[in-house]
C-alpha cells in the first residue's frame, strides 16, 4: 500500500513537471532573434539586396581606389556570413576599385527558404547572378574565399575552366582554411550530428541556442584569438536572422557534396593556370596540420602558400586580420 502511494505521488510529480515544461519549452522555441548590435546593424544598412529566382540575397559593394580596374569578390564560410570580412574590408578598399561580398542563400541577411535543397552549385550561380546584376559579368575577377566559400570558388573555377558562356572570368583565386579535400576534413561533432541526424536534425536545430552555438564554434579559434562574447552574439544574430538556425542541417549537406564531387572540384584546382594562393591558419582542427598542407602542396604544386602564426586557427581573417591582409596583398602584388 505504501509503495503504491509512493508510485502514485511520483507519477503526479512527473505530470506536474511535464505540465510546467510544456509552456516553458514552447516559449523557449519561439524566442525571437537577438537585436543587431550597432556594428552589425550598420553592416546591414550599408548593404543592398538583389533578387535571385524570387529570393532576396544580401550583398556589400564598396568603391575603393579610383582608377583601378581591380575587383575582388569575397566568399564567406559556414555558418556565418559576409560580416566575416569586416576586419579587412577597409584594407581591401585601399587596393581594389570594387570590393564585393554576399551572404550566401541560407546565411546572414539573405533569405533562408525551407524546405529547400541547398547546394554549392546554386550558391555559385548566385555569385554569377550578382555580378550580372552589378554589370560586371565581363570583368576579370579576383576571388578571395574561406571555408564553405572555398568550395563555391572551386565550382566557379570549374565553370571558368569549361569556358561556359555567362560564367565568371577569374583572374586569381585565394583560398583560406577550407575543407577542399574531404579526406583531410574533420567536421565538428555538432556538424556531424546535424548533417546525418535524420529525423533528429530538425529537433536539434530548433533546440540550438546561443550557449550551444558559442561552445561549438569557439574551439575552432586559436587560444589567444577567440572571439569576444559580443562578436559571438553578432555571429549568432546573423544565423538567427530569418530563422536561419532551422536550415543549418540542410546547409550542412555541402560536406556530403564535397565527397560526391571531389574529382570535379579538386580537379578544377589542379588543372588551371591562373595564380592560386592559400592562406592557412595552422592550428585549425577542421583542416589539421600537417595532413592538410602536405596534401595541398602535393596536389597543387604551382600554388603559393602563406602560413600564419602557430596560434592562428580556422578563422584567420578574424583572428589575425593584419597578417591575413598582408599575406593576401603579397599574393595580389606578385603577378
Amino acid at each position: 500500500m505504501v509503495r503504491r502511494d509512493r508510485l502514485r505521488r511520483m507519477r503526479e510529480w512527473w505530470v506536474q513537471v511535464g505540465l510546467l515544461a510544456v509552456p516553458l519549452l514552447a516559449a523557449y522555441l519561439h524566442i525571437p532573434p537577438p537585436q543587431l548590435s550597432p556594428a552589425l546593424h550598420s553592416w546591414k544598412s550599408s548593404g543592398k539586396f538583389f533578387t535571385y529566382k524570387g529570393l532576396r540575397i544580401f550583398y556589400q559593394d564598396s568603391v575603393g581606389v579610383v582608377g583601378s580596374p581591380e575587383i575582388v569578390v569575397l566568399l564567406h564560410g559556414f555558418p556565418t556570413s559576409s560580416y566575416d570580412w569586416y576586419k579587412i574590408w577597409e584594407g581591401l578598399t585601399l587596393r581594389f576599385h570594387r570590393v564585393i561580398a554576399l551572404d550566401f542563400l541560407g546565411f546572414g541577411f539573405s533569405d533562408k527558404p525551407r524546405p529547400h535543397h541547398y547546394s554549392i552549385f546554386e550558391q555559385a550561380s548566385i555569385v554569377e547572378a550578382l555580378l550580372r546584376h552589378l554589370g560586371l559579368q565581363n570583368r576579370r575577377i579576383n576571388l578571395l574565399s574561406h571555408d564553405y566559400g572555398d568550395t563555391v570558388a572551386q565550382e566557379l573555377l570549374y565553370r571558368y575552366k569549361q569556358n561556359r558562356s555567362g560564367r565568371l572570368t577569374i583572374k586569381s583565386l585565394c583560398l583560406s582554411n577550407g575543407g577542399i579535400f574531404p579526406e583531410t576534413h574533420r567536421p565538428l561533432l555538432l556538424q556531424k550530428l546535424l548533417k546525418d541526424g535524420g529525423v533528429l536534425s530538425p529537433i536539434l536545430t530548433r533546440l540550438m541556442n546561443f550557449f550551444v552555438f558559442s561552445r561549438g564554434l569557439t574551439p575552432v579559434f586559436g587560444p589567444y584569438t577567440r572571439p569576444s562574447e559580443s562578436e559571438l552574439w553578432d555571429m549568432w544574430a546573423g544565423i538567427r536572422n530569418n530563422d536561419g538556425n532551422l536550415v543549418i542541417d540542410s546547409l550542412l549537406q555541402y560536406i556530403n557534396q564535397r565527397k560526391k564531387f571531389r574529382r570535379r572540384w579538386v580537379g578544377a584546382l589542379a588543372s588551371v593556370t591562373i595564380p592560386i594562393h592559400f592562406i592557412y591558419g595552422p592550428l585549425d582542427p577542421v583542416n589539421p596540420y600537417p595532413e592538410f598542407l602536405e596534401l595541398y602542396r602535393k596536389t597543387l604544386p604551382r600554388s603559393t602558400v602563406s602560413i600564419l602564426d602557430d596560434h592562428i586557427s580556422h578563422y584567420p581573417q578574424l583572428e589575425d586580420p593584419m597578417g591575413f591582409l598582408n599575406a593576401y596583398m603579397g599574393f595580389i602584388n606578385s603577378f
